[in-house]
């Protein structure tokens, strides 16, 4: 009487990890670039709310300014950000600003810059490989808003 092994031939193995390694090559980065885009928002997030305050401070005093800085302190960073909002440059005026949201590296978003002046002009640059957003908040790497 012959007894027949049960059990996965070389072949078979091999196929099924061709398989997984292809499925990962074309997953992964997809989920690494919905990782980073989610991370965006959180930045242009920011920058929405620290700009309403701006026109709020300006409603309140008429100026942009206080004394010879921002009408605001920058916001503190806290351990779950990934980007600084900092007012200018350039300096603000009585009646102009810039607000920069500067991707932070060390959170895996180091050479994304956003920015937003007091008329909602808005633009941002990407690292490599990321087109800049002329006009808008780019938050894919085509460029796109």
């Amino acid at each position: 009487m012959i007894t027949r092994l049960r059990g996965l031939t070389l072949i078979e193995v091999m196929v099924t990890a061709a398989i997984i390694g292809i499925l990962a090559a074309i997953a992964l980065p997809s989920y690494f670039d919905f990782v980073t885009r989610s991370k965006i928002i959180d930045g242009t997030t920011k920058l929405g709310d620290f700009r309403t305050k701006m026109e709020k401070h300006f409603m309140d005093n008429r100026s942009y300014l206080n004394g010879a800085g921002c009408g605001l302190p920058d916001p503190p960073v806290a351990a779950s950000d990934y980007f600084t909002i900092t007012c200018g440059p350039p300096a603000p005026t009585a009646t102009t600003y810039t607000i920069l949201a500067t991707g932070i590296a060390a959170r895996g978003m180091g050479g994304f810059v956003y920015t937003v002046d007091q008329t909602n002009a808005k633009n941002s640059i990407g690292p490599s490989g990321w087109s800049p957003g002329l006009g808008c908040w780019a938050l894919r790497k085509d460029g796109s808003c």
